[in-house]
């Protein structure tokens, strides 16, 4: 009987300080006097996700609501409090002043056991430095030239698709076919692979594309318990990469690798450059680290290449046009810089024409700030960091960082009219005076975006094909106002998006 009683005052106990761990997890800001709404005892304050509100929308709302408290608001991830940023100032000295203090994102990794989890995007520490500087020389602007010629070549099949299409009926839905279009850059950059996407949606590397975006292994609840014990997931040996999605590309990875290896071809694409790294065995790094990669690394760093390269490119691609389609004055405006650019140059689309259509590239500069694809920042605190200036603020060690990109993009303070798309914000006079802080759709810092050079390149080819052959105006099925879609961490459409298109 006293046994019985002594483990029911242990349940009993152990339920007791359950629940007050609980209440003490959603009370931590409001202790310590740092402004926060008052969290959901489920979901935090990402109540609605998914169902009446988006990422983007959860962001802007948080920020807007707070903004001009101090340096940043409490927030509550489902039970974890993170720090919410609300200044440009606190932003940048996260991303770049004190950036060594900030250098994880805080994603969950398991290199081991899923190897397509060891990409450089979700890499952190040593890791993440050492992939960073195997790969830098990879992107600089030598090699996207050297891939420029694949790109052109995808574009003009993009041109011809769509005049294929607009024959049939002038009303296209873009969203699609340029998710293909930058499915087929990809895929043969990083892949060495003949997508061929654009003539066949149904194409096997299409349909794993969208499996890379859209299939998980766990839902939300699991996904929950590895972020918060991630050693303990590993030491269980869990993968979130789905098995299918891991053994479809670790298949034609290592297949691509057999073929070119076997009979000494070179394509001079991003799959070449793992490949040098692969086999170059006696390069150091100036720290005397070895240079090579291993088959697993080499894949993962393909893989994250496609998912993050394709939708980000296209999403920006159909979000452009989607707007170009509603001011006629600015597509017309493009469409003659486009020709005049082209005419100096014999017609051709060369490497170089590309940095003359200024204007063709504050139209990106304005769609990726109107329609921040990544609309979040995520970093970890590696130490007890005393916000300077807030002693008040601390940002606690091991601690996750939102900066609201996104948000930040839309406030008036920074963008006159900032729901408006004016391309004229990205004005060569007016980029020179603001600070790079206020702009952040490729991140900023060491930890910037790896491939933004080619992401840029890639939608410039595509958007300058499409305004040179074809004018796009709205029609009766085009979204206004754009729909969004609530399950996404990325901001996308919530369906197709309807464009009448007709020939130049």
């Amino acid at each position: 009987m006293i046994t019985l009683s002594i483990l029911l005052a242990l349940v009993l106990g152990l339920i007791g300080y359950i629940a007050y761990s609980m209440r003490q997890s959603l009370s931590y800001w409001q202790q310590l006097g740092i402004p926060c709404e008052e969290p959901d005892s489920k979901s935090g304050n990402i109540t609605g996700l998914g169902s009446t509100r988006s990422f983007a929308d959860i962001w802007l709302h948080t920020y807007k609501k707070f903004k001009g408290t101090g340096p940043f608001c409490g927030f509550y991830w489902g039970r974890g409090a993170n720090v919410f940023v609300l200044t440009p100032e606190l932003a940048k000295l996260v991303l770049i002043k004190d950036f060594n203090k900030f250098t994880d994102r805080g994603f969950y990794t398991n290199v081991k056991h899923d190897p397509l989890s060891g990409q450089l995007f979700l890499l952190d520490g040593h890791k993440w430095r050492s992939m960073r500087s195997k790969l830098s020389p990879t992107f600089t602007s030598g090699k996207m030239k050297l891939m420029y010629p694949v790109i052109v070549r995808v574009g003009e099949e993009l041109a011809n698709m769509f005049a294929k299409m607009q024959k049939e009926d002038p009303v296209i839905e873009v969203k699609e076919l340029l998710a293909r279009f930058t499915t087929d850059v990809i895929g043969t950059c990083a892949f060495g692979i003949e997508c061929n996407s654009l003539k066949d949606p149904n194409s096997e590397f299409r349909v794993m594309g969208r499996k890379a975006l859209t299939d998980v292994r766990f839902g939300p609840y699991a996904r929950f318990f590895v972020n918060t014990f991630p050693n303990l997931a590993r030491f269980l040996r869990v993968k979130m990469v789905p098995d299918h999605i891991t053994d479809f590309y670790m298949r034609i990875v290592r297949e691509n690798i057999e073929y070119r290896e076997k009979n000494n071809i070179r394509r001079n694409d991003f799959f070449d450059m793992l490949l040098d790294l692969k086999n170059n065995k006696l390069m150091k790094s100036e720290d005397g680290q070895s240079m090579s990669i291993t088959v697993e690394e080499l894949a993962a760093q393909a893989y994250v290449f496609l998912i993050a390269g394709f939708e980000t490119s296209s999403t920006t691609l159909s979000f452009a046009l989607y707007e170009l389609a509603q001011h006629q004055d600015v597509q017309d405006r493009a469409r003659q810089e486009i020709n005049e650019v082209l005419e100096r140059y014999d017609g051709q689309f060369t490497y170089e024409c590309m940095s003359e259509m200024v204007y063709l590239n504050q139209i990106i500069s304005e769609t990726l700030r109107l329609y921040t694809v990544l609309p979040v920042l995520n970093r970890k605190s590696l130490v007890d960091y005393p916000v300077p200036g807030h002693p008040k603020y601390m940002i606690k060690k091991n601690m996750k960082v939102l900066i609201p990109v996104g948000a930040m993009h839309r406030d008036p303070d920074l963008y006159p009219n900032p729901d408006d798309f004016n391309p004229d914000n990205f004005a060569p006079e007016k980029v020179a005076k603001r600070d790079c802080i206020e702009f952040l759709a490729f991140g900023e810092g060491p930890r910037n975006c790896i491939g933004m050079r080619f992401g840029q390149m890639q939608v410039r080819v595509g958007l300058a094909y499409l305004l040179k052959n074809f004018k796009f105006s709205v029609c009766d099925k085009t979204p206004i106002p754009m729909q969004y879609n609530l399950a996404s961490y990325l901001v996308s459409s919530k369906s197709g998006i309807y464009l009448r298109v007709d020939k130049v």
